[in-house]
């Protein structure tokens, strides 16, 4: 870890913490976009709050380091209020916070929120004095959700509702029909959902209070990526907390820049094999055996659907690819207690 931060005994730093927000980015590959999302913090700012900037290099492969290293070097606002955590390992999304919400659990004064930024995102207006100031007047609020663009392609969703069985009946199926019939358990909310009360908000950008994090004891060192944040904010939601989303605050996310999995393509491309662990985990941790169980026959059959649907004429499959066997091996054996049989 290099820390840049500013001198604890200064006036500037001995502002009340009590009213400060740790922002947190995890680079991994994409080092001018992690750059680009910490210089729109440093530059919008908290207003009131004092805010401090957190990037973690995940053991980028392709000298990432450097870039990051020349960029606080040059940039007298990083050397204030930026520190770098350079690892030597990928811990993923979920652990790679885990590092610094554990450091900032052991300081003397540890933020009162944290922010989680993607850093294929930026902030497009003064989101975190927004995302505060709402959470200061709403105590039992534990995430709230910014509004995000895509710069392609307009809002995009940012407000979901929790995942169930019939969820994954009607994503895998993509029936028009069937999908009306259910739509009070489609997932992803409206673009333009109103402020207000939802089961959780997009990773990408969101204020989480840290009070509520620690309770929960942080994220689940178990997922490596994807439905980590979905689990956090379930697990939340059973122990009494709040998630709102509140689209007055603006991010900008370039869209699988940092993942390289996107929406709203005809054929989205093959997931890797830690998406279908997260799935499986996640429907295991939260709906119990038989519960996953369930929810994986919904997904199947939902696919199987879809694929017969795609032999009809003008049609075609909306499933990721190799969506079918992937699961299966991936999600089906190991609930049947056989072994797992990941992909290359």
């Amino acid at each position: 870890m290099l820390d840049l931060s500013a001198d604890p005994t200064s006036p500037d730093t001995q502002h009340t913490q009590a009213a400060s927000i740790a922002v947190i980015v995890i680079n991994y590959g994409t080092a001018a976009l992690a750059i680009k999302a910490v210089d729109s913090v440093l530059e919008r700012g908290g207003g009131p709050y004092r805010v401090s900037v957190h990037l973690v290099d995940n053991a980028s492969p392709d000298a990432t380091e450097a870039p990051l290293l020349r960029a606080a070097a040059a940039q007298p606002a990083w050397q204030d209020r930026v520190t770098l955590h350079l690892e030597a390992e990928n811990h993923g999304f979920g652990r790679g916070n885990n590092l610094v919400l554990q450091q900032l659990a052991q300081s003397e004064t540890p933020p009162r929120y944290v922010f989680l930024l993607n850093p294929d995102a930026c902030l497009a207006n003064n989101a975190l004095q927004i995302l505060a100031d709402y959470m200061e007047a709403h105590p039992k609020v534990a995430f709230a959700g910014a509004g995000i663009s895509n710069p392609d392609a307009g809002a995009a969703t940012a407000a979901f509702r929790f995942p169930s069985a019939w969820s994954e009946l009607q994503s895998r199926l993509a029936f028009g029909p069937v999908t009306r019939l259910l739509k009070h358990k489609v997932v992803p909310l409206s673009p333009d959902q109103p402020q207000g009360e939802v089961d959780w908000v997009a990773g990408a950008a969101v204020l989480c209070r840290f009070e509520a994090l620690a309770a929960l004891d942080f994220f689940d060192p178990e997922y490596f990526l994807y439905f980590e944040e979905v689990d956090l904010m379930h697990r939340a939601a059973k122990n009494g907390w709040k998630t709102v989303y509140l689209p007055a605050a603006r991010a900008i996310h370039v869209e699988g820049a940092a993942t390289n999995v996107k929406s709203g393509y005809d054929r989205p491309p093959r997931r890797p094999a830690y998406w279908y662990r997260s799935w499986r985990k996640y429907f295991s941790d939260n709906y119990g055996a038989l519960g996953v169980r369930f929810a994986a026959l919904c997904a199947g059959l939902g696919a199987i659907g879809n694929l017969a649907l795609s032999l009809l004429p003008g049609r075609h499959s909306a499933l990721p690819e190799k969506f079918l066997p992937d699961f299966w091996r991936m999600v089906g054996r190991p609930l049947l207690g056989l072994k797992e049989v990941p992909h290359d």
